[in-house]
């Protein structure tokens, strides 16, 4: 073999050699890449695994705080003990919380003749205008046996009207004129200054007695 014949081979050999070298190199980063991408994905799954148990157990710590939160219309000792009930009403700044329950009204005595205004508790807010739009709970019964036949909580709901001018019975349009804010008054209503002593239309007909709570005048 000559010397020429001999170093093309040499040079055949390296070349293989080099061209091996390099297969094997890629093989190897193939490989690296191949288990980096399988640990990047065990990583996610870890990580969306740890989410998944910590947003349970942030929802079952939840849960029993919105349970616990009174009503912020009720009472907190209430909150549990009816929840069908209508919410208390807002009373005005200072007013006597005995407002906040509804009153308990008894039958009248004898013959009624004349508007009688009887103040159950004193309000220290301003006094009551005609022409003023007033904010009221109330209880209507009748004045000789109590039955009740109207009464503002049973909804829950305060009513407002103006007071003075013509929109509602001559008895409160009197009545209540000069009542203080925050007070709590009886209303004894002869007939001729409520319905009348006709039942028809299902109006109450007779005298007729209201406790009224004035909660604000604007």
């Amino acid at each position: 073999m000559s010397e020429r014949t001999q170093n093309r081979t040499k040079s055949e050999r390296r070349l293989a050699a080099q061209l091996a070298a390099q297969k094997a190199a890629e093989a190897k980063r193939r490989r690296q890449a191949w288990l980096g991408g399988l640990a990047g994905l065990a990583v996610v799954a870890v990580l969306v695994t740890v989410f998944v148990i910590v947003g349970q157990g942030g929802d079952d710590d939840a849960a029993p705080q919105a349970d616990a939160s009174p009503s912020a219309t009720a009472p907190a000792g209430d909150a549990a003990a009816s929840p069908g009930a209508p919410p208390a009403p807002q009373l005005p700044e200072g007013a006597d919380p005995a407002l906040g329950t509804k009153p308990t009204v008894t039958a009248g005595k004898g013959e009624l003749t004349k508007l009688t205004v009887t103040p159950l508790i004193k309000g220290t807010g301003p006094a009551v205008k005609a022409g003023q739009t007033i904010t009221t709970n109330y209880v209507g019964v009748f004045y000789k046996d109590a039955k009740e036949f109207d009464a503002s909580w049973n909804t829950g709901q305060p009513a407002s009207f103006p007071i003075g001018v013509g929109q509602v019975i001559k008895g409160w349009d009197q009545g209540l004129v000069g009542v203080t804010v925050g007070s709590r008054v009886q209303l004894d209503i002869p007939a001729e200054l409520a319905y009348g002593n006709d039942a028809s239309g299902g109006r109450p007909a007779g005298p007729l007695r209201f406790v009224v709570d004035v909660l604000a005048a604007q």
